[in-house]
């Protein structure tokens, strides 16, 4: 059943991300922007927790996900390392996604033919 939920939540998440596209002016880049900032406020806030927990990968695949993330690792940091720990923390804990996005980013220039979009 974890399955199922996972594949309806992330679902749910990207036919937000999809009305967006199509029913208002906001370019991909900004939806992208306020799908992350999304995910920190509502992780730094406490409320995506729950849904991680019930969800799993669902919640935490989509770039809603990485800002929770990100502000779970700054909170951690800031626990640990005090003020210091808010400027390390989310980079560290985000590092392992940033990595894998630069590598198969790097892997699909190589493999792609690039062109105008037309």
């Amino acid at each position: 059943m974890e399955y199922v939920w996972s594949f309806v939540i992330g679902g749910l998440i990207c036919v937000v991300g999809q009305i967006l596209i199509d029913f208002t002016k906001l370019t991909p880049a900004r939806i992208l922007v306020l799908f992350v900032t999304l995910g920190v406020v509502l992780g730094g806030c406490g409320v995506y927790e729950p849904l991680v927990k019930f969800a799993g990968c669902g919640a935490t695949v989509p770039l809603t996900g990485f800002g929770y993330l990100m502000a779970k690792g700054t909170l951690e940091a800031v626990r640990a390392q005090g003020l210091l720990g808010a400027f390390s923390g989310g980079v560290t804990a985000g590092a392992a996604g940033i990595a894998a996005a630069v590598f198969f980013g790097y892997l699909a220039a190589l493999f792609s033919k690039s062109g105008d979009k037309s």
